[in-house]
């Protein structure tokens, strides 16, 4: 697909820095099947659109959440088959919900224990001195 003149568009570093990305990763993605074939301009050098952005903005939101990257892969094989897979999306995305609200319970146990030892430490420090 070639990119238009008029469309704006980013190089590869420009999209990588924009959604936190190394062009390394943003490659990776590429390879990994998570982003569908990217615009080329005249010279055939890739160009990502605003919706390239978006969607990488969206991946890197679930590798950040802690989605596995097959998970992620079927997410993009489905949301390439269109409308008719909305509901597996769903269901997805529910699953890693539930995932996420388990990880987050997890991390407000821990940070109740290590919250309990910064006050025992300071109370301790204040005794001191």
């Amino acid at each position: 697909m070639d990119i238009g003149i008029r469309e704006k568009s980013l190089s590869v570093g420009e999209a990588a820095e924009r959604v936190g990305l190394t062009t390394y990763t943003l490659r990776w993605y590429e390879q990994e099947g998570l982003v569908a074939p990217v615009g080329r301009d005249s010279a055939g050098r890739r160009r990502y659109t605003d919706d390239d952005v978006s969607w990488l903005f969206l991946l890197t939101r679930l590798r950040r959440t802690g989605m596995p990257v097959r998970d992620m892969r079927r997410y993009a094989e489905l949301a390439r088959q269109g409308d008719r897979t909305l509901g597996a999306r769903r269901a997805l995305f529910e699953a890693h919900r539930a995932r996420v609200l388990a990880r987050m319970a997890e991390l407000t146990e821990d940070l109740t224990v290590l919250d309990h030892k910064i006050d025992a430490y300071r109370r301790a420090e204040e005794e001191l001195g």
